[in-house]
């Protein structure tokens, strides 16, 4: 415990420097900006003393006098933007004691046994991470008055509890980790976290935070473009007055990043005494959520999240795509053997609703969806996922793939079965792979590249582009609308997706554009023709050859032939594609029985 103590000790001393050191800053800032003041009152007493006499030392200290007033008042309004800036806060889904009472009460008995001050609240973030977030800044403070106001039995509130939830940070936690990890895994993951409350209660850590925290959010306060009928006239002012916050900012980085190291070996010091050999094997169950939730975010939620729903049991599904991901891999044997023991979201009063809540805010910030549910913007269950997900996207790809085959030119196919349907635009399979199979000039599949594939693909890339202006632009309208005529409905069971405080908790991050986390790189042309053209294929299975569309946790879309899923698909259409060898699949379509020839039904 010795050796415990010195490590504590010794993180805490260096964490206590480099706050010193960046209060020194602020001094330093504050004795310049006095320095002018002090000059024009030594040259006015010397004057009244006789030992400064005559026009040339009025002139000076009229001019010294002049350039103190300007420098305090540009001192002034610089401190006034950095009180009055808005530092970014972590969107996150707030958690009352009322809604997670046993979960509180964890909490609490771990930062006894650790002998630190409890969190003065839970919050939830739909991210494989935890940690303390101070918002004791004047603008999170207005903004936590608030929300006591609306939720009388959240933490904060009642006699005594106000000071707590000044002094004391936020305790975050990763949404996943509550459905995958068990209670002991969590206590054991979340005891260093909580463990630094301790050093966030020194005066000094928290006035320096404080600081950097106000010049951070004035910096970006500085760089959001100005507005109201004054914003020409206060242009050049916010910009200056940015420019100086972001001067002083500069000089704290190597401080403030030395201070939370510093913080965080003290922290992770005295945490050693709490579960310190479960928190090894809790740390594997840390790396394995996070592997499985990146895999149902950018496989399974985000196909949804673009065809208008949003999966309403993401956490849920973690657990799902983990178990999957236990039976596929050798190296997972073992996980599935825990879920006999206690789930941490037993933790919460309703879980489903803080399921629910986390899941909106997920596809708020990931895929920048609106902040509660409208005409397209509608919650999905997994048991609703493959009919009204799975199917819905494969037929609007389809039926894209063809308004842009229709607006080439390009006729219907030649076999007998689309002739006999009258019309041009017939959409068939056989119409997309004879158009594609006849653009590489060997016709054989040698490599020489497909000319009619890159002119298809740059339709469907401009069909998409549209699509996508036209919805955002449709979803803005309807938000703004009910902006306007009525205020934000709450997710079922006091929770709300954008933060529950009757706002938007994204206000925080300003105009910043949505989606902040962006899951995948803008889609290439070919990508994207080669997603249309393997909906087409699976839209032609499931109306010809009695397949089914399913869902797989890890892959996300599948195609069931005889209840199995068939992965090989996505070969013989990029063969297709890129090359104009259409050879591979119709070996495939013929391994699975479709016909070619038979119109498909598109939405």
């Amino acid at each position: 415990m010795s050796g415990t103590g010195t490590g504590e000790e010794l993180g805490a001393q260096a964490a206590r420097a480099r706050a010193l050191a960046l209060l020194r800053i602020r001094s330093r800032a504050t004795a310049v900006a006095l320095l002018p003041a002090a000059v024009a009152v030594v040259l006015f007493a010397a004057g009244a003393q006789g030992f400064a006499d005559g026009g040339g030392w009025e002139a000076v200290r009229w001019a010294v006098t002049a350039c103190a007033v300007a420098v305090l008042l540009v001192a002034a309004a610089t401190a006034i933007a950095v009180v009055r800036a808005k530092p970014a806060v972590s969107p996150t889904v707030p958690l009352s004691e009322k809604a997670a009472p046993d979960l509180y009460r964890l909490v609490r008995d771990l930062a006894d046994r650790l002998d630190v001050p409890a969190p003065s609240a839970i919050a939830l973030t739909p991210d494989c991470d935890s940690w303390l977030e101070d918002r004791t800044h004047p603008a999170a403070d207005r903004a936590a008055r608030e929300a006591a106001r609306r939720d009388p039995e959240g933490p904060g509130t009642g006699p005594g509890r106000r000071r707590r939830v000044q002094a004391a940070p936020v305790l975050v936690i990763g949404s996943p980790f509550l459905w995958w990890m068990r209670v002991a895994e969590l206590r054991a993951v979340l005891a260093p976290v909580v463990a630094g409350t301790g050093p966030s209660a020194h005066p000094d850590i928290a006035a320096a935070r404080r600081f950097v925290r106000g010049l951070d959010g004035a910096v970006a306060d500085a760089a959001a473009p100005a507005q109201g009928p004054l914003s020409t006239v206060l242009r050049l002012p916010h910009a200056f007055i940015g420019r100086i916050a972001r001067l002083l900012l500069r000089s704290c980085h190597s401080h403030a990043a030395e201070m939370e190291r510093g913080v965080a070996a003290a922290a992770s010091t005295r945490a050693q005494a709490v579960d310190y050999g479960l928190r090894i094997v809790a740390q594997e169950q840390v790396g394995l959520a996070y592997a499985g939730w990146d895999r149902l975010l950018t496989r399974v939620a985000l196909p949804a999240w673009r065809m208008g729903r949003w999966p309403s049991r993401l956490d849920a599904g973690v657990v799902s795509a983990l178990t999957e991901l236990s039976r596929r891999d050798r190296l997972a044997d073992g996980f599935t053997s825990r879920l006999g023991e206690r789930p941490a979201c037993d933790l919460l009063e309703e879980p489903g609703a803080a399921d629910e809540a986390a899941s909106l805010l997920a596809a708020r910030l990931f895929h920048g969806g609106p902040a509660e549910t409208g005409p397209d913007w509608s919650p999905v269950d997994w048991q609703q996922y493959p009919e009204e997900v799975v199917d819905r996207k494969w037929r609007t790809e389809a039926a894209r793939l063809h308004r842009v085959l229709d607006d080439m030119g390009v006729p219907p196919a030649s076999s007998a079965g689309a002739s006999d349907v009258v019309g041009a635009a017939v959409p068939t399979l056989a119409r997309v792979v004879e158009h594609l199979g006849s653009g590489n000039g060997s016709g054989n599949g040698d490599g020489s590249g497909n000319g009619r594939g890159e002119e298809l693909a740059a339709g469907i890339s401009a069909a998409v582009a549209r699509d996508e202006a036209q919805a955002q632009a449709q979803s803005q309208g309807r938000a703004q609308g009910q902006a306007q005529n009525q205020s934000p409905q709450p997710v079922p069971g006091g929770f709300a997706g954008s933060g529950g405080s009757g706002g938007d908790v994204l206000d925080f991050w300003g105009p910043d554009p949505l989606p902040l986390f962006p899951l995948q790189p803008p889609r290439t042309g070919t990508e994207l023709l080669a997603d249309h053209v393997a909906a087409m294929v699976c839209c032609a299975a499931v109306d010809t050859a009695g397949a089914a569309p399913g869902l797989d946790w890890l892959d996300g879309p599948a195609l069931l032939v005889d209840g199995a899923r068939r992965s090989d698909l996505g070969t013989p259409v990029l063969s297709l594609v890129e090359d104009g060898d259409a050879g591979p699949l119709h070996s495939w379509l013929a391994s699975v029985g479709v016909r070619t020839d038979k119109p498909v039904r598109l939405v």
